[in-house]
């Protein structure tokens, strides 16, 4: 995690305590982004300074390798693909740069989607395909670009009938949020996308490529900032409220708010002598304005008596 500042740390659960283990301290500015591949074991850095960096660990070290994002604006957001051989970075300057290794000169470097954005990109969303991104903006909308890139992406089972997209261009853009738009994610399967918008809503679209059916739900809480699906039928989103809310979908597809993930039991006890002073004071409270309002007029009955 970064804790606000220009570097990375690591730590390690050890029985009954944390301990920091490694320090990655390469940027210049605010690191705004970290993901980690499980396959490969490598992590992804972006920051404020317009950089990105991929660490491979060699022993006990992590040595960094820059890529060049071709950015004139802060880098907000990074993630890697399903198959770990692109990653995808979200700016402040209205493009997607898509980074990717290439074997012959042993470097990383990027080809960036300038089109469609109209602010900057908030998130960034992998389909299991490998190819599909979708990207959430301030300017309130999602879109889903292709992202591929020959050399790289293969023809497959999964891939199906994207492949016939160019690299850049959009397959789709709903505009279902007036505000901001953040945490865009992708169902297990690729059906389903959801995103959440800052005026506290939640979408969830089915078939993105066809016919776009969309579900929108309004939330009495704050804003959400991600969202996470822990299978097909189920999601978990986090916001301001620092209490993540479970959504779920029932046999039709009608998605609705469960619970929150940290709901707080109160005792019969508690909540007896939370209501007591309560009684006691509303009364009190009651009173105390029936006297101030009729305290100028009495004032006034007693002037003319005297």
């Amino acid at each position: 995690f970064c804790p606000n500042t220009t570097e990375v740390h690591i730590y390690k659960f050890f029985t009954d305590k944390w301990e920091k283990l490694h320090v990655l301290a390469k940027h210049d500015q605010i690191v705004s982004g970290i993901d980690w591949s499980r396959s490969s074991n490598k992590i992804v850095t972006v920051s404020h300074d317009r950089n990105s960096y991929v660490w491979t660990q060699e022993g006990q070290d992590w040595v960094p390798t820059l890529v060049i994002l071709k950015l004139n604006r802060a880098a907000l957001c990074v993630h890697w693909s399903p198959k770990e051989n692109k990653f995808a970075v979200g700016s402040g300057a209205k493009s997607v740069s898509i980074c990717y290794y290439e074997q012959e000169n042993n470097w990383w470097i990027s080809k960036v989607i300038r089109k469609k954005h109209e602010s900057s990109v908030t998130s960034v969303a992998w389909h299991p395909n490998n190819i599909h991104l979708a990207t959430t903006s301030t300017d309130g909308k999602c879109r889903v670009f292709s992202t591929i890139i020959k050399g790289v992406d293969t023809r497959g089972p999964q891939a199906g009938a994207s492949v016939d997209w160019k690299f850049g261009e959009q397959i789709a853009q709903l505009d279902l949020s007036p505000t901001w738009a953040f945490g865009v994610r992708w169902s297990p399967s690729g059906k389903t996308l959801a995103y959440a918008g800052h005026s506290s809503m939640i979408y969830f679209v089915d078939d993105v490529e066809g016919s776009p059916a969309a579900q929108n739900l309004a939330l009495r809480d704050l804003p959400l900032r991600d969202i996470l699906f822990v299978s097909e039928k189920m999601a978990i989103g986090v916001g301001f409220d620092c209490n993540p809310l479970i959504f779920a979908a029932d046999e039709t597809g009608l998605w609705s708010f469960v619970r929150y993930l940290d709901e707080r039991k109160v005792t019969p006890s508690t909540s007896k002598a939370s209501q007591v002073p309560l009684m006691l004071i509303r009364p009190l409270c009651c009173m105390l304005l029936f006297v101030f309002a009729i305290y100028p007029l009495f004032m006034r009955l007693f002037c003319l008596h005297l």
